[in-house]
């Protein structure tokens, strides 16, 4: 069951389940989940590798940051791809598990999300890769809405996250051992 805005506010209040959220998200959410925002661009560079029993990802190179400060603006070209981070911070509980989707702006303009759950026991920001599939050249604002979380109840037990990501992690710096 999709959990719906007036419990999602409570448990923000009370247990911090998503921290950093703007005030139109405080205020006044729309559908059933939030809107989170792009705070972090970073340019994938080297090679990855996923053995069995160890993995790495290509390094990333931070090339935009948000700042309330300054507006920036980051243009993804067609063809191009970069991993993005979300200003806001999860922590999610064992009974609750969340989705995210792509707002629909950047969809209609052939922009592909990878990524999806965020596992119970889960704390930090959520990464995820943006990928220009279309034929038009898309710029975001650092600070704009860029997906929609959902939350859900996990019924019937669940396992807590124990995966090295934990904290907001973006990338694995050197092979490590997967747990």
């Amino acid at each position: 069951m999709i959990i719906g805005v007036k419990e999602l506010l409570k448990l923000v209040n009370k247990d911090h389940l998503v921290s950093g959220l703007a005030d139109r998200e405080l205020k006044d959410p729309e559908g059933a989940g939030f809107d989170l925002r792009l705070g972090e661009v970073h340019k994938l560079v080297g090679s990855g590798y996923l053995g069995i029993i160890e993995r790495k990802t290509p390094d990333a190179k931070l090339i935009y940051k948000y700042s309330s400060k300054k507006k920036q603006v980051f243009k993804l070209f067609p063809g191009q791809q970069y991993l993005v981070s979300t200003i806001e911070e999860v922590s999610l509980p064992k009974s609750l598990t969340a989705n995210f989707w792509l707002r629909s702006t950047l969809y209609r303009s052939g922009v592909i999300l990878s990524g999806g759950n965020v596992a119970p026991g889960y704390t930090g920001k959520l990464s995820f890769t943006l990928f220009n599939s279309g034929k038009s050249k898309i710029e975001i604002e650092l600070g704009a809405r860029i997906i929609h979380i959902l939350f859900y109840e996990v019924k019937g037990g669940g396992s807590l996250y124990r995966g090295q990501w934990k904290g907001g992690r973006v990338v694995a710096r050197k092979k490590e051992k997967q747990v």
